[in-house]
């Protein structure tokens, strides 16, 4: 059985958007807090941090925005999240 798949894959580029601030998450970069792991919109190019993270910019910009797939941005990860569906897609 293959991973499961949603209509919002087919939305994103087949390019990854260059990150907005590839030094880690734009909020907490601009707010002087601190993040666990990196999720990058594969909409938009936004890094946000992840739900373990304190502040999770990466689901407020998903709430804010609407842009429904992220990637992990973290080295040597591949998988990318559809929040919509709540799928690994």
């Amino acid at each position: 059985m293959g991973m499961a798949t949603c209509e919002h894959v087919q939305s994103v580029p087949v390019e990854d958007p260059s990150p907005n601030t590839p030094q880690g998450c734009e909020e907490c970069l601009a707010e002087g807090t601190r993040w666990v792991h990196l999720r990058l919109c594969l909409s938009c190019g936004h890094v946000g941090c992840c739900d373990s993270s304190p502040m999770r910019h990466a689901t407020a910009h998903f709430e804010k925005e609407g842009h429904p797939i992220v990637r992990s941005f973290e080295p040597g990860e591949d998988w990318r999240w559809c929040f919509v569906d709540e799928l690994i897609v």
